[in-house]
């Protein structure tokens, strides 16, 4: 590896000198620096062999709540697995930054915005690494990386403990059953007890956690970790904490190790019956078969083994890796499936329907593969996928389950943040991303063997809109190019023309996912934005039954217009789906005409006649109707449906719904009172405040609509100390005030119109 490396830079003159006092070079090389060179490229040689044995391979994530550390974490996993040469900060003074936050807004913002890929290995583990953004307004980028992960490392900070965030992807795991570890990070900050955050992980996650780490000291005092498994005490010394150093527990520390050690026998002991039986017998555990019983437990989705440290004083990372290679699982261990679609008979006529099969993630298998997260990249579309059955190769022939197109696979590379490793296939367990296949997010590819889908990821729905229109005309094809990339990107990201205001509408997760794509469009298209007031996304409802009878009359020179319809609608079972239910007997309506109907009931759903915002949570029942032999069409019961659903709607106690946040604000424990107070002003609801030494950690349910500059305001009464994120909750009933607002502000934008 060296050799190699060394070659391309030297003469051949200084090569030949360098073969032949290679030995003193190496040594003396690594007395000046604290890489152990000579270990690493024997790992480097082994580790060619390793890449096809599925195993051992780790597909992992690395998620938590903003600001708890995950891309510091990152950093040091890819230089102590030798992925890196040097370590960078986020936000790093050298004017580098960290290596997963390659986009130059990540830098200088120290936030993550979009999840990035990299690959290493540890103890001759090769592991896939996903970085994913911590802020909520980018919660499509964690969904993403899950639906394809195997396993997790969940990020906790010793102070905040477990966040809103925090239960957000913790939430996003489950949905996807991604076994995790835990890692509670920022021993070495004021105010960290890691043990409380194992108690809140109970708690709040209502999971069964327990360390296998305890630390030697907190906050200034940190000085290393324990084993409680191997009853051993490590310390990370060297320049950047590489050198990790076993010695015996502190005399201080024993008992507490035997107490940690014993709790976590008998939680084990609580969910495994061969633990159980070894410990209520008072018989020793052995080592390996306390860590086979924790494994599986983990990869069962019973129990969340905790490590601790800090990552930016290079201490605990090294167990944690260990702790990834032992207790996650493989892609073997992993259940996934997908639908094949196959006939069958069903009341005497052969249908097609989806059936589920469990994938084998076996290279000789036909190919099935997901295609999770696109960018544009310097060669166009660059599309990661997660191979989940068989072998791709490069120029492959592959198939689009959705649009039944076959496309060739040009280039086939591994990726390094923003780096790429060319190579001639990937195979079951792999993540890859391939040039030059047009495609769309949560598309399946395979050989063509079979018909193959599987399920795309959960899409949240956008929470807030503003208008915006570019400044200059020159730059409007740019424009146009930008919104169209950035849609196909990111599903949660989204535009449309307004047809009333005649504006063009972006729609977002938040103010800061809407501010990132703007300045997005300066640096990378040239296109300089005018954009207006940021919009709630109000939603109307009904809040009770009404019935409808409309008939739908027109006569021209030619064929008219013949429609009726009659029914009712109602409020739906989950407040948040519209839902149409034919219940109409014989041919009062010809059956063929019948999804007309439920067409104009969906699209008068667009616009609600209260405030111009979309309607939800409606069911419309249709139980009768008339037609004409000759003047029924689709287009009259179309208009029918429409028009018979905006008279109904204001006799059906129409409301207006405003989406609530759940917001978490953190601020010193002084100011707590006057937080509090900003917040109930706001319509907030509080949840909880839990003080935590001098922190104190508020739990609130805010209206969005009454955010919009809290930072400010944060910022002015706890003087610049407090924080505070916020993730969507629900669409809930506004005030009568607010929805009668909104209805004369509609009403004046429609007489300005006319």
């Amino acid at each position: 590896m060296y050799r190699t490396q060394v070659g391309k830079v030297l003469s051949s003159f200084w090569y030949r000198l360098f073969l032949k006092h290679q030995k003193d070079f190496l040594s003396s090389f690594k007395k000046h620096y604290t890489r152990e060179l000579s270990s690493l490229s024997v790992e480097r040689t082994e580790n060619t062999n390793l890449e096809r044995d599925i195993n051992k391979l780790r597909n992992v994530g690395i998620s938590a709540h903003i600001d708890s550390g995950k891309t510091t974490l990152t950093e040091r996993v890819l230089f102590y697995s030798g992925r890196i040469r040097e370590i960078h900060e986020v936000k790093g003074k050298d004017g580098k930054g960290a290596t997963m936050d390659f986009m130059e807004l990540e830098r200088e913002r120290g936030i993550t915005i979009q999840s990035a890929a990299t690959s290493c290995f540890w103890a001759n583990h090769p592991i896939n690494i996903i970085d994913t953004p911590g802020h909520v307004d980018f919660t499509i980028e964690v969904e993403r990386a899950l639906r394809v992960l195997d396993g997790a490392v969940l990020v906790l900070c010793a102070v905040g403990g477990v966040q809103s965030q925090s239960l957000t992807v913790s939430r996003q795991m489950n949905r996807y059953k991604v076994p995790r570890v835990a890692f509670i990070n920022k021993l070495d900050r004021q105010g960290a007890n890691p043990f409380r955050v194992v108690q809140q992980l109970r708690d709040k996650l209502h999971k069964w956690a327990a360390p296998l780490i305890i630390p030697i000291g907190v906050e200034e005092e940190l000085k290393g970790v324990i084993d409680i498994i191997r009853r051993e005490a490590l310390y990370f010394e060297g320049r950047f904490g590489e050198q990790v150093v076993k010695k015996q527990v502190p005399e201080a520390l024993v008992t507490d190790v035997e107490k940690y050690r014993k709790s976590l026998v008998e939680m084990i002991a609580e969910l495994d019956e061969d633990i159980a039986d070894k410990f209520l017998s008072e018989q020793e555990i052995p080592e390996e078969e306390l860590k086979r019983a924790i494994r599986k437990l983990t990869v069962n989705l019973k129990f969340i083994p905790v490590f601790m440290g800090s990552a930016l004083k290079n201490c605990g990372v090294q167990p944690l890796l260990d702790g990834v290679v032992d207790y996650l699982p493989n892609p073997k261990e992993k259940e996934n499936t997908a639908l094949r679609l196959v006939k069958k008979e069903i009341d005497g006529e052969m249908k097609q329907v989806e059936e589920p099969v469990i994938l084998s993630p076996s290279a000789n298998e036909k190919l099935v593969c997901l295609a999770f997260k696109l960018e544009d990249g310097r060669y166009g579309q660059l599309t990661y996928l997660r191979v989940y059955q068989g072998t791709l190769k490069r120029g492959d022939n592959i198939f689009n389950s959705r649009t039944s197109k076959k496309v060739k696979v040009p280039r086939l590379v591994r990726m390094h943040a923003d780096e790429m490793e060319e190579i001639s296939e990937a195979v079951a367990g792999d993540i890859c991303a391939v040039f030059g296949v047009e495609c769309a997010s949560g598309d399946t590819f395979t050989d063509g063997k079979d018909t193959f889908s599987m399920e795309s990821v959960f899409i949240p729905e956008p929470v807030m809109s503003l208008a915006v229109k570019p400044k200059s005309r020159e730059t409007s094809n740019n424009f146009t190019k930008a919104l169209a990339r950035f849609m196909r990107e990111d599903p949660t990201f989204r535009f449309f023309n307004d047809p009333e205001t005649k504006q063009l509408i972006i729609s977002g997760m938040g103010e800061l996912h809407l501010q990132v794509y703007l300045e997005r469009m300066k640096r990378e298209y040239g296109v300089e934005c005018e954009a207006g007031q940021p919009q709630v996304n109000f939603r109307e409802t009904v809040t009770r039954r009404t019935k409808f009878d409309y008939l739908h009359k027109k006569q021209t020179g030619g064929a008219g217009q013949y429609g009726g319809v009659i029914g009712y609608i109602e409020p739906s079972d989950d407040s948040l789906s519209n839902e149409f239910v034919n219940r109409v007997v014989g041919n009062a309506i010809p059956p063929n005409l019948i999804p007309a109907v439920e067409a104009g009931f969906r699209e008068a759903c667009e616009r609600g006649s209260l405030t111009g915002h979309r309607v939800q949570g409606v069911r419309m029942v249709l139980e009768d109707g008339k037609s004409h032999s000759v003047d029924s069409s689709e287009l009259a019961f179309r208009i029918a449906a429409i028009m018979a659903f905006r008279e109904a709607f204001p006799q059906a106690a129409p409301a207006v719904l405003e989406p609530v946040m759940n917001v978490e604000v953190q601020v010193p424990t002084e100011f707590q009172g006057t937080v509090m107070g900003a917040l109930n002003r706001r319509r907030g609801i509080i949840i909880s405040a839990v003080d935590y030494g001098e922190l104190s950690v508020i739990q609130a349910e805010v209206p969005l609509y009454e955010m919009f500059g809290y930072a400010t305001e944060l910022r002015s009464v706890t003087q610049g100390k407090g924080d505070y994120t916020m993730e969507y909750k629900e669409h809930r009933e506004t005030t009568q005030q607010i929805q009668q607002m909104l209805v004369e502000k509609h009403q004046k934008e429609q007489a300005e119109r006319k």
